[in-house]
């Protein structure tokens, strides 16, 4: 496993790979510094995980199994 950290913000990102580890860290800080792609409504929320290579049913399923997600994915 490879861990890619920008020692500045404190920003990490990680990957079985050292060219996706920093890949995912450059989109993550483009989140961090509000570059990203925002959730703005429910109907966007699938397409925004999706570019983020999550799955939006593995997130529902969890929404319904649990009330302990971080507060930005209930």
């Amino acid at each position: 496993m490879w861990v890619a950290t920008d020692v500045e913000t404190g920003v990490a990102s990680q990957d079985e790979t050292r060219e996706v580890a920093l890949e995912n860290l450059d989109d993550a800080l483009a989140l961090h510094q509000n570059e990203g792609d925002a959730i703005d409504s429910p109907e966007a929320e699938p397409e925004v995980l999706r570019d983020l290579d999550i799955d939006p049913d593995e997130v529902e399923q969890a929404r319904e199994e649990t009330d302990e997600l971080p507060a930005f994915m209930q």
